[in-house]
């Protein structure tokens, strides 16, 4: 007996991924689907819209989705938020990598590269396999993983 829940759906359902729209023929559509059928890397996270007001509802990449609900879905991807403490602050962070420059202008938002006078020292451990611990100079940037540590000091010269 076929398996109604998973079957071809008689018209092609539409959905739409970061703002372009794709049509597909089942009923239920997995999160790692939509991201190949939106070429979304499969490291960011993959969203559905929900109506104004409430928050949108963040999609595994084994979870299913029903398409034929009413309306259209809308899904959008969006880079994993990485969190990583600074001086003990717990900070966000959306990228790869992270400067030395970025790491400095976190722990002091009044740093200025071309002061003579301060230098910074800037060491961080439970970095990610690339860079698991160490220190940056000016000009340095790593790799950063969730709840790495970064600790800066401040020394003034003068």
């Amino acid at each position: 007996m076929e398996n109604k829940t998973h079957s071809e759906h008689k018209y092609p359902l539409p959905l739409i991924i970061n703002g372009k729209e794709y049509k597909w023929d089942h009923q239920y559509i997995k999160g790692e689907q939509i991201k190949k059928l939106g070429e979304i890397p499969i490291s960011d996270e993959l969203f559905l819209k929900v109506k104004d007001g409430y928050k949108d509802e963040l999609i595994k990449d084994n979870e299913e989705v029903d398409l034929a609900r009413p309306g259209i879905d809308h899904f959008y991807s969006k880079k994993p938020q990485i969190i990583i403490f600074v001086n003990t602050r717990e900070e966000h962070w959306h990228e790869a990598k992270i400067t030395y420059d970025q790491v400095v202008k976190l722990a002091f938002p009044d740093y200025n590269p071309n002061n003579p006078n301060v230098v910074y020292t800037v060491t961080y451990k439970r970095g990610p396999h690339q860079n698991p611990e160490g220190s940056m100079v000016k000009g340095e940037s790593v790799f950063v993983q969730n709840k790495m540590i970064f600790n800066v000091t401040k020394t003034d010269k003068s």
